[in-house]
Order: structure tokens, then C-alpha cells, then sequence
């Protein structure tokens, strides 16, 4: 099932005429944590108390209906097709690589412009004044973060706890990218969605860094060296991985809401150069196809 998923969201990903018509349920997800944060998130209350009430309630409410969903095709003509397409809603293979193959697209045209507005669609930084150097870079960490947030942690909980499992880890995943910071709004009341992504994500980021040093046929050491410098504990996996296999510096120096932030670098190289673009993209297409055999493998030698 998680194979036919991955292959299926890589080819129709959810298409724009859909999206028109439906919001993707991650948008869903969105408007229930912003509701929660406006009504519990004031100063004078028990903002950790509350931010992990909100996390319960998020991730709990996701499973319970992933698990009514998988329930209901239990009993209907062909669920487990059906199934199938739902779980393509928490991948995002396909949209990762179009995200990244427009700013290529922009540079091919020698369009820098349209570049930045490109790389501002994945990334939370501040893009208006990067150069073209500084877009790749920006586009690159963004591919080998998002492979993970995007790819790999969705299918490992889908593959462990089947459409509830994949569910709470989306709605965990989408409250730590809205509440899960450190200014003083989101601090106290992010810090639970902040620790539950990161334990989400513990083993999946490992795994993408992994998937991308094989793939990438290199990075191993510049991944064991530089990925702890991350904040996160588990960003720098899969970025450092990425820097590795690549042979060039990612991290450093961002601007983020006006103000510059210092980061720990990745790699010992020189600073990505636009043709460095299509070879992250072709690393991560391969990352993709190595993680589709491992499954098609364990699903060849799994007999429960």
C-alpha cells in the first residue's frame, strides 16, 4: 500500500483542478490549529499546558479519522484502491520536484526574478535580495529538508501506523511549521509541537540522509561530521547528507522577517552554483527510487 501510494502521488500529485475545487486537507489541518492558537494563545494562561492540549487534539483528531477512513474500506468494493489514493494526500514527491524544477526552469531562462518567487514558495527565509548562489542554496536545503518532512517521515508512519499513523504525523508536521518557534508569541504554547515533530522525525531523517548518500554515492562523512550543528536535531541529516554528496556549503548566514540569523555550515565546499540544481534534483529522484525498492523488497519478504 505504500509503495502503490508513493507510486501514485509521483504521478498525478494533487493536481491544480482538484486543488481549485478542494483545499488539500493539510489546509484543513491549518485552519484548526490557527483557530486553537487564537482562542487559547494569550498571555496570563498556561500557554505549554494548552499548546499541548492543541497537539492532543490536532494529532488525535487526524488518527481518529484516518482510522474511521481505513475502517470504512473495509466493508466497500475496492477500498483498499481507495486507500490508496487517500494516503497520496500526505506525500509530496511530486510537488517537491516541481517546486524545485521551476526555479531551474527560472534559471535556464536567466530569470532571477522569477527565481527568488519560485524558491520563496519552499523556503521561509527572506528571498528578495539572494543571488543567484544564494537561491540555489536556499533551493537545495529546502529539497533535502522537505525529502524528509515531505517524503520519507510520511511513508515511514504510514508504513507503521497506516492511515492514522500518517495522519498525526501531518498534523504534527503542519503545527510545528506554525507554532513550533522560538519568538516570544510561539515559544511556550510551539513547545509541544515543537518536541513532537522532532520525535517524528527522529529515525525518518536519519533515513533521508541515508537514502541521500547512497543515492548521491557520497556525503556519508560530511553527514556524520556536520549534521548535529543543526539546531534541529534532525534538519541537518538529511541537509548535510545533500551538501555532502553534492561537494558544496549549505547553511549559513539567512535573513528571516528583516532580522539575520548566524547558522552552522554544511560541507567543506565552495557555495552551490545553479548547475548544482539539477544534480540535487537527479540525487533526490534516485533517493526516491532507492527507497521504492526497499519497500518493493521488505514487501517481497514480509509475511505477517
Amino acid at each position: 500500500m505504500v509503495l502503490g501510494a508513493l507510486a501514485l502521488e509521483a504521478m498525478i500529485g494533487y493536481p491544480d483542478w482538484l486543488h481549485r475545487r478542494i483545499p488539500h486537507p493539510v489546509a484543513l489541518i491549518a485552519a484548526a490549529i490557527t483557530a486553537l492558537e487564537g482562542r487559547w494563545n494569550h498571555p496570563g494562561r498556561a500557554r505549554k499546558l494548552l499548546g499541548l492540549l492543541t497537539v492532543i487534539a490536532i494529532a488525535g483528531g487526524a488518527a481518529a479519522v484516518g482510522w474511521l477512513i481505513a475502517r470504512a474500506m473495509m466493508f466497500i468494493p475496492y477500498g483498499g484502491v481507495i486507500l490508496v489514493f487517500i494516503a497520496t494526500l500526505g506525500l509530496a514527491q511530486r510537488s517537491l520536484f516541481d517546486h524545485v524544477a521551476a526555479v531551474i526552469r527560472a534559471f535556464n531562462a536567466g530569470d532571477l526574478p522569477t527565481a527568488r518567487i519560485a524558491v520563496g514558495r519552499i523556503v521561509g527565509r527572506d528571498v528578495a535580495q539572494l543571488d543567484e548562489r544564494g537561491v540555489a542554496a536556499a533551493t537545495l536545503e529546502s529539497l533535502a529538508e522537505s525529502f524528509n518532512d515531505g517524503v520519507v517521515a510520511p511513508a515511514f508512519w504510514l508504513l507503521l501506523g497506516g492511515l492514522p499513523g500518517l495522519f498525526a504525523y501531518k498534523a504534527v508536521n503542519t503545527a510545528d511549521s506554525l507554532i513550533g518557534h522560538m519568538e516570544p508569541r510561539w515559544k511556550d504554547f510551539g513547545w509541544a509541537a515543537a518536541r513532537a515533530d522532532d520525535l517524528m522525525n527522529l529515525i525518518p531523517a536519519r533515513f533521508a540522509g541515508f537514502l541521500i548518500a547512497v543515492a548521491g554515492r557520497g556525503g556519508w562523512r560530511v553527514m556524520f561530521k556536520d549534521a548535529r550543528k543543526h539546531a534541529s536535531p534532525n534538519a541537518g541529516w538529511p541537509e548535510a547528507a545533500m551538501a555532502g554528496a553534492l561537494g558544496v556549503q549549505l547553511g549559513g548566514a539567512a535573513v528571516y522577517d528583516g532580522a539575520r540569523h548566524e547558522r552552522p555550515t554544511f560541507g567543506n565546499g565552495p557555495l552551490p552554483m545553479t548547475s548544482d540544481l539539477g544534480r540535487g534534483l537527479m540525487i533526490y529522484l534516485g533517493a526516491c527510487w532507492v527507497m521504492w525498492g526497499m519497500l518493493a523488497i521488505g514487501g517481497l519478504i514480509w509475511r505477517p
